[in-house]
């Protein structure tokens, strides 16, 4: 009884920190819906925990709290191209449309980094599009963000060089990380929709023009392009 009583308590603080902590949540959802939310399961996910596979049935989705899941699709050979990214407040849009349209899944999830999420069923997502305003609000807003970054994906796998791609991705990881990325020529090539082959080529250029340094699984920046 002690052990139960103990459980239960440690939970709610746990909830009471995560709610308190997220001031999103209350700004984005309405009261009703937020009661709702804070009976749903809270999960600690690691580190490449694949969150959604490729041709599966969603039977729930991830309301993100901390950390980072990138959405993304594999050809037969094994090359990745990175749909989008998924940020504390987000939630992976094509997992509500398969949810909405009980279609199976065509790209697949992985957790970037130790990260929390809410997890809603795919009974939830369908009935909080009947019955709350401020949770279609939240998925048409998804919609609209989600179909930006692919239209510029498209744009840039279309009408922009690799090479070009490539530097104005190095520029924006620099702008997070600063002249120490954190990231492997796979990943890099997934991220800008390439084999990792041609990124390894036009990285080790660079390298040769005193421009970058390579460090296994680090990129370093040495000098301004």
């Amino acid at each position: 009884m002690g052990f139960a009583l103990a459980w239960l308590r440690n939970a709610i603080i746990m909830e009471r920190i995560i709610f308190a902590r997220m001031d999103w949540l209350k700004e984005t959802f309405e009261p009703e819906l937020l009661s709702e939310l804070k009976k749903n399961r809270v999960a600690d996910v690691g580190t490449d925990t694949i969150l959604l596979s490729e041709g599966e049935y969603i039977k729930e989705i991830p309301l993100l709290l901390e950390g980072s899941v990138r959405v993304r699709k594999m050809d037969e050979t094994g090359r990745e191209i990175i749909l989008y990214h998924i940020q504390p407040g987000e939630s992976c849009i094509l997992s509500i449309t398969g949810c909405l349209n009980e279609k199976q899944s065509r790209a697949e999830a992985i957790v970037e980094g130790p990260s929390s999420m809410i997890i809603v069923s795919a009974a939830q997502v369908r009935e909080w599009m009947e019955r709350y305003r401020t949770w279609r609000r939240f998925v048409q807003k998804l919609y609209y963000d989600r179909l930006d970054v692919l239209l510029s994906l498209v744009d840039a796998i279309a009408f922009r060089q690799v090479d070009e791609r490539l530097l104005t991705k190095l520029r924006e990881m620099q702008s997070l990380y600063g002249d120490s990325i954190p990231i492997t020529h796979q990943k890099l090539a997934g991220e800008i929709g390439t084999a990792r082959e041609v990124i390894s080529r036009l990285l080790k250029q660079l390298e040769i023009q005193g421009v970058i340094r390579l460090d296994r699984g680090v990129i370093r920046i040495l000098k301004p392009f």
